[in-house]
C-alpha cells in the first residue's frame, strides 16, 4: 500500500501528542521519521513509531523534556537531553552547533541522556541551508560483535556528513558502521526472507543469513562482515561513534547502552552513563576558504564522479543521489507501506483514537 507523506505525517503527529508530546516537537518528530520513508530509509521511518510508544510505557521516554546545556566552551558543548525523543533533542543540538559555528567557525555537541534519533542524515542535513558542513553520528544497542568477538558490544552506530554545492545536490553520506542497520533485518522478518551474506553471525559467531539470528543469539556483523573483508574497519569506525557519543558526553557506553524497543529487550543491564548519546557538529566553509569557490568545487567534484565511466548497465552516483530520486518519487507516487508496519500503524490508531486516514 502506498500512502500520502502530509497524510502519514498527520497521524504521526497526532500519536506523538497522544503521548505528551508538544505540537510543535510533535511535528519536529513526525517530520524526522517520515523524512526516513520518503528518502528510502524504511527500516527507520514509521515502522519505529511504535517503537517509540513502548520507550513511553515503559517509562524511558520522557514527553515534554527540557534540554539544557551542561558544559560548553565558545566552539563545544554537553547537552542533557532530559530523556526527550531524540528526534527532538538532535535538532535542537544542531541548533547550537550551528550558532557556535557562526560565532567561532565551528560548533560541536556531545549528547547524553537521550533516546533514538531517527536517521543521522535528517539532522546533518540541516546545515545545508546555512552553506556549513553538518556531521552527526549516534550509538546504540549492543547488537554487533566487534571482529572475532562472540560478544556483542557495539551499535549499528551510524555516520553522517552532508557538504553543500552551488548548483548540484548536496553530497550527503548516510550510512551504519555494520554490514546493515537492524531495520533491514525487521524488513527481512516481516517478508519471511533470509539476509545476504556477511550481515550476522549465529550464537557460536558463526556466519549465518537467519534474518532472526539476533533472536536466537547472534549478532550484527561490522561493515565488511569479516576480517579478510575488512570488517575491522567497519569495527574501528562504530568503536570511534561510540566513544564521541558515549564516553565523550557521558551517556552509556559500549554493552551499557540503553535499546530501542525493537531490540527485543528493553534493558542493557547496569548503567555506566546517562542515556543513550550523540555527536553533532557543524562546520563554516568560510572558515576554511572563500564560500564561493568552496561550492564552485564541490559542484566540479560532483559533476566529474557522475560522469565517470561506469561498468555496463550502472551509473555512478554520488551520497545521497538514491535517496534525494527516491524522495522525490514518493513525494508524488506515496510511501510504500508493508502490512506488518501498517497493522502496527492500526493498532495506534485504535488505542489512541485516531483515524488512520492515509
Amino acid at each position: 500500500m502506498k500512502v500520502d507523506h502530509n497524510k502519514l505525517k498527520k497521524f504521526v503527529v497526532q500519536i506523538f501528542q497522544s503521548i505528551g508530546c508538544k505540537e510543535q516537537e510533535a511535528l519536529l518528530a513526525a517530520e524526522v521519521l517520515v523524512s526516513a520513508d520518503l528518502r528510502g530509509i524504511d527500516s527507520h521511518g514509521v515502522a519505529r513509531l511504535v517503537g517509540y510508544v513502548r520507550l513511553f510505557d515503559n517509562g524511558r521516554l520522557n514527553p515534554k523534556p527540557i534540554c539544557k546545556i551542561i558544559h560548553q566552551t565558545p566552539s563545544t558543548a554537553t547537552i542533557d537531553g532530559d530523556k526527550g525523543l531524540g528526534l527532538v533533542v538532535a535538532p535542537f543540538a544542531m541548533e547550537i552547533a550551528m550558532e557556535k559555528a557562526h560565532k567561532v567557525g565551528t560548533g560541536w555537541i556531545a549528547v547524553q541522556n537521550s533516546n533514538h534519533f531517527g536517521i543521522a542524515g535528517y539532522h546533518a542535513m540541516k546545515a545545508l541551508p546555512e552553506n556549513m558542513i553538518g556531521w552527526a553520528m549516534t550509538h546504540a544497542a549492543p547488537l554487533v560483535t566487534p571482529t572475532f568477538s562472540k560478544e556483542k558490544l557495539l551499535g549499528t552506530n551510524p555516520i553522517a556528513i552532508s557538504i553543500p554545492a552551488l548548483t548540484e545536490p548536496a553530497f550527503v553520506a548516510d550510512f551504519a558502521s555494520t554490514a546493515v542497520a537492524y531495520g533491514k533485518l525487521e524488513i527481512l522478518q516481516r517478508k519471511g526472507l533470509d539476509t545476504p551474506d556477511g550481515w550476522v553471525q549465529d550464537k557460536d559467531g558463526k556466519p549465518c543469513n537467519d534474518a532472526f539470528a539476533i533472536k536466537n543469539g547472534g549478532a550484527l556483523l561490522p561493515l565488511g562482515g569479516d576480517r579478510e573483508h575488512g570488517s575491522h574497519k567497519g569495527y574501528g569506525l562504530g568503536a570511534a561513534v561510540d566513544i564521541l557519543s558515549g564516553v565523550l558526553s557521558g551517556a552509556n557506553f559500549g554493552p551499557w547502552v540503553p535499546p530501542f524497543a525493537t531490540a527485543g529487550f528493553m534493558s542493557a543491564g547496569d548503567s555506566v552513563g546517562n542515556g543513550t548519546g550523540h555527536f553533532l557538529g557543524a562546520m563554516r566553509v568560510d572558515g576554511f576558504r572563500p564560500i564561493e569557490e568552496f561550492l564552485a568545487d564541490m559542484d566540479k567534484w560532483i559533476q566529474r564522479f557522475r560522469s565517470a565511466e561506469a561498468v555496463e548497465g550502472q551509473k555512478v552516483l554520488i551520497p545521497g543521489d538514491p535517496e534525494r530520486i527516491l524522495e522525490a518519487e514518493r513525494k508524488i507516487e506515496g510511501i510504500p507501506l508493508l502490512d506488518p508496519v501498517l497493522k502496527d500503524l492500526e493498532g495506534l490508531g485504535t488505542r489512541f483514537n485516531i483515524k488512520l486516514d492515509l
